[in-house]
């Protein structure tokens, strides 16, 4: 009885599911493209106003900030795949628990990664592919990063979950005011004030922090359920199934760093051979992973807008709006991710220029490689969507091996092994190589579990 009242007073079971994706994934879409843009904007101030080598060094801190977002969107993602789960199933206590865990879970992990990071950071910022050159503007930019790590990780959790509640607007506002804050804040730190790398990583700090305040704001108004502390009491099963909902969600992020951090130092090793040299590689490829970040954002936030209505309906078993969610998902995905090859593939040096004043073997080996590592962008869409897809009907372990096979199982032996033959270009060509393979695995999955789906009866 309590599920079937939940069922019909949410509009998860009632509304239109077009309008439905629209009013989840639109803010959504933003809040990540936001995300993904406080990165963006320091790149573009800092490449005119310190130059490509300062571009350099955040590219080399860049995987740390994916390392933080990789954690902290398992437990946020996790945490709202569980609560709409248990809302679906009208279980309202479960679902403020797992609320509750999320936010004690990534408090505790947020700042655990800031000491660890700070005390090693030297060390750490050599793995991500730092030279001796770029090494001072790495450990400048980076310690101050660093330091915002809690008010980055804990927002970006908690707006999972607002966004769950109902709430997408909300969570579009709080990173939004954060992204206005470093936008601002970024060129007088660099030009009026001189601070070079350190003034655009204070300005993102300081924008982190104002999101962090109303996200949190938000906690004690959550629509589904009144949240009281005792919800922050950890309880095992409740952290291990949040942990496992978003595991997908950590591995599609943390994939990124171990590319990147492979990348950089393929780049760096292969490109000292070549006409190109390091410096230009690392900086060049940091560029398309950033860029390439924000297409990504946009299919993820696509992908997140269905997922708490292909949850609730799952958990319900009205498995014709779960059908219809996903196909909608996937054809609004799509366009995008076509889009976005039309532009890198016919408009590569539009996007380099935002990026500074280069010339030369700078702007040849960027181009390059937009067309090259993007080249089989449009296939992304079907694979962020499916990995999705799985996450929000509770099937976390092939959500998973979806995420990783991309950006470890078929990414990795290719980069290891493409640029012995062909030198630096060879980094490059493992990204169609991977985005095909893991499209093949992609569709076998979902083809899969589209047949379970008609097994199941429906209802109405």
């Amino acid at each position: 009885m309590e599920q079937a009242i939940s069922e019909h007073k949410s509009p998860f079971a009632t509304e239109p599911i077009g309008r439905l994706i629209a009013k989840f994934a639109i803010p959504c879409v933003i809040s990540l493209l936001v995300n993904s843009l406080y990165n963006i904007v320091d790149q573009i101030f800092i490449g005119w106003g310190v130059g490509y080598l300062g571009n350099g060094a955040t590219n080399v801190v860049f995987p740390i900030t994916i390392i933080a977002l990789a954690l902290s969107l398992m437990i946020g993602d996790g945490g709202a795949a569980y609560l709409s789960l248990k809302l679906g199933e009208g279980n309202i206590e479960q679902a403020k628990k797992g609320v509750g865990n999320a936010v004690t879970m990534v408090t505790v992990v947020s700042i655990v990664l800031l000491v660890v990071f700070l005390i090693w950071i030297d060390p750490i910022l050599t793995l991500f592919g730092a030279t001796d050159v770029l090494r001072p503007y790495a450990l400048e930019y980076g310690t101050v990063i660093g330091i915002g790590l809690p008010f980055m990780m804990i927002p970006a959790a908690l707006n999972s979950m607002i966004r769950a509640d109902g709430s997408p607007k909300y969570a579009m506002f709080s990173m939004a005011l954060g992204a206005v804050i470093n936008t601002v804040f970024d060129p007088i730190f660099i030009f009026v004030f001189h601070m070079g790398v350190r003034g655009a990583a204070i300005a993102t700090v300081m924008g982190q922090v104002a999101t962090f305040l109303v996200s949190v704001f938000y906690l004690f108004r959550f629509k589904t359920f009144r949240f009281d502390t005792s919800a922050l009491r950890l309880h095992w099963k409740t952290c291990k199934k949040v942990l496992s909902l978003g595991v997908s969600s950590f591995i599609t992020q943390i994939a990124i760093t171990i590319v990147m951090a492979l990348s950089n130092n393929l780049l760096a090793k292969y490109g000292a051979d070549s006409i190109y040299g390091s410096e230009i590689p690392l900086t060049a490829m940091g560029i398309v992973m950033k860029v390439n970040q924000i297409l990504i954002s946009i299919l993820v936030g696509i992908s997140t807008g269905a997922q708490p209505i292909i949850g609730f309906n799952y958990g319900s078993k009205n498995l014709t709006r779960v059908r219809k969610a996903f196909d909608i998902a996937l054809v609004a995905s799509e366009i995008v991710a076509v889009i976005a090859f039309l532009i890198f593939q016919f408009a590569p040096m539009r996007v380099v220029s935002l990026f500074g004043s280069e010339e030369g073997l700078y702007n040849e080996f960027a181009v390059m490689s937009f067309r090259i590592f993007l080249l089989l962008c449009p296939l992304t869409g079907f694979q962020t969507v499916a990995a999705i897809y799985l996450q929000a009907i509770g099937k976390p372990a092939k959500s998973a091996l979806l995420s990783l096979s991309r950006q470890i199982i078929f990414f990795v032996p290719a980069a290891v092994i493409l640029p012995v033959f062909m030198g630096v270009k060879g980094v490059l060509w493992t990204g169609p190589v991977a985005d095909g393979l893991a499209f093949v695995l992609s569709l076998t999955l979902i083809v899969y579990e589209r047949k379970q789906l008609k097994k199941v009866p429906l209802s109405e």
